[in-house]
């Protein structure tokens, strides 16, 4: 069966104007437990400025936001491409808030999330790609599956939602 969702890049002025679609999909994964670096209580009051500030960032050239929408055109899911590294590291990009709506998990949304953000990050002369995650979570077992290099893991380095510490596992990807 076909795919009933398409990926696109958003540009500053998309994002503002979907930003209630963008926002529900953030206060989703958060709500459902994601660690994405917010803790609860999280609503509009905290996703409203992220996003506004992620539009700034898409303005000036330092990130790429990439989505996709189910058949009826609604945001169902979000990944970032952040370029703006260190003058010494213009080789490389981190890859940050993979995020899919939990009505929308499991249908292949993630993969081609990151598959889009691979093309992007070539287009923009990247051949290495940095992201982190919670350790033990499914998004670790999702990256490894989609080809990602464990470099390795760090203890108690950031709260999930409830406050609780979580290990975070850091990987690569050489593109």
């Amino acid at each position: 069966m076909a795919a009933t969702h398409s990926c696109f890049i958003l540009d500053a002025e998309r994002i503002r104007n979907r930003i209630n679609e963008l926002s529900d999909v953030l206060e989703d994964c958060v709500n459902q437990g994601a660690s994405v670096s917010f803790v609860f209580p999280f609503g509009r009051e905290k996703s409203l400025p992220f996003w506004t500030a992620v539009a700034e960032g898409v303005a000036g050239g330092e990130r790429i936001v990439l989505a996709a929408e189910n058949g009826a055109g609604v945001i169902i899911g979000t990944v970032q491409l952040l370029l703006d590294q260190p003058e010494n590291q213009p080789h490389r990009a981190d890859v940050a808030k993979l995020l899919v709506h939990s009505s929308a998990r499991r249908s292949g949304i993630a993969r081609r999330l990151m598959e889009m953000l691979e093309i992007c990050a070539k287009q923009n002369h990247k051949s290495l790609l940095v992201l982190d995650t919670a350790t033990g979570s499914g998004a670790e077992l999702f990256y490894q599956n989609c080809g990602w290099q464990k470099a390795g893991e760090i203890p108690e380095y950031a709260q999930m939602p409830d406050g609780t510490l979580t290990g975070t596992t850091v990987f690569y990807k050489y593109l």
